[in-house]
């Protein structure tokens, strides 16, 4: 539950920074559609977690964006809706998203504009 909250507080306070910071990029990433609870405290992640990770997305665990390099991007709400939502068909596989990347306190995310699977 630390974890949990502590991941939505600091999405939070991006979400507010992601509105009118001039130092956010447009970028692309590809990379593992993660549930962050499994995999910052466990590292649980790939086909076999598909179950667990859907579970806990629908109990409210956030997801995120594990890239190619292990960089892990929190989705941004900057449009101030669930992303977990636009989230779940990918949970465990490849996708490709555009979107503008943020970073602040640490924390990497990115305020998704387009989110398909990975070819």
């Amino acid at each position: 539950m630390k974890i949990r909250t502590a991941v939505f507080t600091a999405a939070f306070a991006a979400a507010v920074f992601a509105h009118d910071d001039p130092k956010s990029k447009a970028v692309t990433l590809t990379g593992t559609v993660v549930d962050t609870g499994c995999y910052m405290s466990h590292d649980s992640k790939g086909a076999k977690h598909f179950d667990c990770a859907t579970a806990c997305a629908k109990a409210g665990v956030p997801l995120a964006i594990l890239d190619d390099s292990g960089k892990l991007y929190m989705p941004i709400a900057a449009d101030h809706k669930d992303q977990n939502i636009r989230l779940m068909p990918f949970v465990e596989k490849k996708v490709k998203v555009t979107g503008m990347a943020l970073e602040k306190g640490g924390l990497s995310g990115i305020s998704i504009k387009t989110v398909e699977a990975a070819r």
